[in-house]
């Protein structure tokens, strides 16, 4: 069998348009919703945090 044509790229979440936007405003975004009211449901603010640890390096990585 021949080697695999293709070698592994890193996904890079945090360049991203969509990362970027929730992590300069998720701040703001939790603020502003405790402001005004009873704040977010503790899991939207756990799921946004989760997101922005995802595939990012730093945080840990699992490998099969």
């Amino acid at each position: 069998m021949g080697e695999r044509e293709w070698a592994y790229r890193r996904r890079q979440p945090e360049r991203t348009v969509l990362y970027e936007a929730v992590r300069d405003n998720l701040a703001t975004l939790l603020a502003e919703a405790s402001e005004v009211g009873r704040g977010l449901p503790r899991y939207v603010e756990r799921d946004f945090s989760r997101y922005l640890e995802c595939g990012v390096l730093a945080h840990g990585f699992a490998r099969d």
